[in-house]
């Protein structure tokens, strides 16, 4: 292997290796990247004024319109958290399924998707519902890995359902990736794939999770019925006299704002920065029809500040990453290694998809997102019959596992950090297992029947 190649393979190990020692994410990506262009710089592999291109990449990021929607998306759903929708969502729901045996852990899933298309943010949901949902799970007799399992799997949901930070994130980077492939086979006027095309495609995907979420919550309750048990009558008598009207008030909240701003989006009345702002003025009016506003919006401005800076740095290191990483050679060496592989387009897939997987032992979403798709993307999208929305959707259901696999699943120590005494790290790992193997049925599903990621953007855009 040439020299330039040896160095950009030993800079991924790098930074896989401290990333996983705990070295902050921006920091190992820039400083690593910057370590090894100098060390190739002197040993005649690259040239330091490679990074001559730098300012300019990260200007694009800077000004990029569709990044924009990512503060307000974020915003959006920090405001929500503290708005008490999801208490009021799962007391309710759990009330409407309690009588069932397994009900109130559907109940759990159905708000956990309900809270995603609102808010579109594990970590707010992962909190909230571990805080509320898991003593009351405990409390009714769930078995302690059943209830963490349940409720970390169902805060995921966050990272598929539409409006997503993960979707906006990986279309962005997707797109560009796509525009990159179709110019290297010469088609200077490119078609495009876009943040909207990801969240029509994520719309089938996300229902056939909750649905299985459901089956094997609801075969629990049949095989196992100690494990998931009803709520007892005398405790359901507390819920009594909870009208339809009651309930029809506490969905109506989310599900307008999810058609004010997943409608929008759909149906090309508004980009997906249009609709974010139009989703954090509902969320703020939402959480002033409860009386916090002044107490929820200077907290809710600090934490969307901290979360959008998070990802903007992240992504400034994963741009000097990659841009090191092709002044070695690297792209070149993971083109050779995937064309090279047998089983030509779906192969590489595959072994990109493996690849995303473990990574997400070390790395979480977005760090993936910034790292590896602009990467393996071109290469990927220049191959037949590898469609861009298939693949981005297939990556992101991916993403959603690596946020929940065993053992550094960011979920699982937001999890962690708000469960009860009575729910041990051990019964988290144990409980999110059969979830993940539901991710993994759920990807093989999706490679099987890739209509259920393009029917949706096909039928609503057209095809590319």
């Amino acid at each position: 292997m040439p020299l330039p190649e040896t160095l950009a393979v030993l800079m991924v190990v790098a930074v896989c290796g401290l990333l996983f020692v705990g070295y902050p994410v921006a920091l190992t990506l820039g400083g690593v990247s910057l370590a090894f262009a100098a060390l190739g710089h002197l040993a005649g592999a690259m040239n330091f004024a490679f990074l001559g291109a730098l300012p300019q990449r990260i200007y694009g990021v800077m000004t990029s319109d569709v990044l924009l929607a990512i503060p307000l998306f974020v915003f959006m759903g920090v405001m929500l958290e503290r708005s008490r929708i999801a208490e009021e969502l799962l007391e309710t729901m759990g009330r409407l399924f309690g009588s069932l045996r397994g009900g109130l852990g559907i109940s759990v899933v159905v708000v956990g998707a309900l809270l995603a298309a609102s808010t579109g943010i594990v970590g707010a949901t992962a909190v909230t519902m571990g805080l509320i949902v898991l003593p009351a799970m405990i409390r009714h007799g769930y078995a302690p890995s059943l209830a963490a399992g349940t409720v970390a799997a169902s805060a995921t949901l966050a990272q598929i359902v539409p409006p997503s930070t993960v979707l906006v994130l990986l279309g962005d980077q997707l797109g560009t990736a796509y525009q990159a492939a179709q110019l290297a086979q010469g088609k200077f006027s490119p078609s495009v794939v876009t943040v909207s095309d990801l969240f029509a495609g994520a719309v089938l995907p996300g229902l056939m999770l909750v649905a299985l979420y459901v089956l094997y919550l609801a075969a629990v309750a049949v095989l196992f019925p100690r494990m998931s048990p009803a709520i007892p009558p005398d405790v359901r008598a507390r819920g009594e006299g909870l009208p339809l009207r009651r309930t029809i008030e506490v969905l109506i909240a989310p599900l307008a704002l999810i058609a004010a701003v997943l409608g929008s989006i759909l149906g090309g009345v508004a980009t997906p920065t249009e609709a974010a702002s139009v989703g954090a003025m509902g969320a703020i009016l939402l959480t002033a029809r409860r009386a916090r506003l002044g107490e929820a919006l200077a907290p809710t401005v600090h934490k969307t500040a901290q979360i959008t800076c998070m990802i903007f740095v992240i992504l400034i290191g994963a741009t000097l990453f990659s841009l090191v990483f092709r002044g070695l050679g690297g792209d070149d060496l993971v083109h050779r290694g995937l064309t090279g592989l047998p089983g030509g387009a779906s192969g590489a897939v595959i072994v990109a998809m493996i690849a995303i997987f473990l990574l997400g032992f070390v790395m979480d979403a977005f760090e993936i997102i910034f790292v590896v798709v602009p990467i393996v993307g071109p290469i990927l999208l220049r191959m037949e019959g590898v469609d861009p929305v298939w693949l981005g959707i297939l990556i992101a259901v991916n993403l959603q596992t690596s946020y929940m696999h065993p053992p550094l699943g960011p979920t699982l120590f937001y999890l962690r950090g708000v469960a009860p005494p009575e729910i041990t790290t051990r019964h988290i790992y144990i409980g999110i297992v059969p979830f993940v193997v539901i991710q993994l049925v759920a990807l093989a599903v999706l490679w099987y029947a890739p209509g259920l990621a393009t029917a949706l953007p096909n039928a609503l855009y057209g095809g590319r």
